[in-house]
């Protein structure tokens, strides 16, 4: 089958094309022809050699896929060959065929593409859990969400504006704030040209914001601090700003502060169904009833996966950039 592999750690033109076996379905596994499939930061960082597959998963890139199912495994319950099925994976997205845990899977509604169903599970997982499962957002709360217009920032800003939570966003373009404006944020900084802690102050009142979604990391640590209010919790999903910082403790006990972190692909399985579990009860019918809905950017094909790469570390996208399978 084709694949996009890459030979050696570097940057977006060490993926190539290639001939490879195809993939054996394992006991839980469903074999899918896989249609579409979700870029992801954490394909760029696996590509750089930061962040392998958990042990036993593909070492080809992509995390997240839509296809029909080709052959299940011995212990499959609920599917069958021809299904139209979309999931998390821990790897081998980037392929005509890719191994998808039935527990993971789930049904494509009829009205969608592919190319929709593939931008769901990594932005929607991740949102959920950060928001709502460990981030306790209520509707009269408010959120600052960074990289606003990302894809995970993107469904975060529809999810919370939905539930009735004040939402700002931070981009590094008027653009992408334009278009997270239309999502349903209440404000947005532009990170280039305004400093967020005073931009924050000022939309506030002074009163800073209940929740932060941050995928910077480091650079942003100690200011994300100064823009939480009394008992405000600080979500950490990326590391885009580095992983080692100083923090002022005192700030974190005088407020009452939470700082969690976040990571979807190394968990046990049994963590990751739990996830799919909750998105599936909570959000999917939003979904399906086009409450929210996954933003797509731009489609690529599979051969262009390096152009892919290229466009999303230029920061210039909206939403998911996808890689479609012929």
């Amino acid at each position: 089958m084709k694949a996009i592999i890459a030979h050696e750690f570097g940057d977006a033109d060490v993926l190539q094309e290639a001939e490879i076996p195809p993939p054996f379905p394992r006991d839980f596994d469903l074999l899918v022809n896989v249609r579409a499939a979700g870029v992801n930061r954490a394909d760029i960082l696996q590509r750089r050699g930061h962040y392998p597959p958990p042990p036993g998963d593909s070492e080809v890139i992509g995390l997240e896929i839509a296809g029909t199912v080709e052959a299940v495994g011995d212990q499959v319950l609920g599917f069958r060959k021809g299904d139209r099925v979309f999931g998390l994976i821990g790897g081998g997205g980037y392929a005509e065929q890719a191994l998808l845990d039935f527990r993971m899977a789930m049904l494509i509604p009829e009205p969608w593409s592919f190319e929709m169903a593939a931008a769901v599970s990594e932005v929607f997982f991740t949102a959920n859990e950060n928001l709502f499962t460990h981030g306790k957002l209520l509707p009269s709360e408010t959120v600052l969400i960074h990289a606003g217009g990302s894809g995970v920032g993107s469904a975060e800003t529809q999810m919370a504006h939905l539930i009735g939570a004040k939402v700002f966003i931070t981009a590094g373009s008027q653009k992408k704030i334009d278009s997270s404006l239309k999502l349903g944020s209440a404000a947005g900084i532009n990170y280039k040209t305004h400093d967020f802690v005073e931009e924050i102050k000022n939309l506030t009142e002074g009163q800073g914001v209940n929740l932060v979604q941050d995928f910077v990391g480091a650079a942003y640590l100690n200011r994300n601090l100064q823009v939480l209010r009394h008992q405000g919790r600080l979500a950490l999903i990326g590391l885009l700003g580095g992983a080692q910082a100083e923090i002022n403790l005192a700030t974190v006990m005088s407020k009452r502060l939470r700082i969690f972190g976040s990571l979807i692909r190394s968990l046990p399985i049994l963590e990751k169904i739990a996830i799919k579990d909750r998105f599936e009860k909570n959000w999917f019918p939003r979904l399906i009833a086009g409450q929210v809905r996954p933003v797509i950017d731009h489609v690529f094909p599979l051969g262009q996966a390096a152009e892919a790469h290229k466009y999303m570390e230029a920061s210039q996208h909206f939403g998911k950039i996808i890689l479609a399978v012929q």
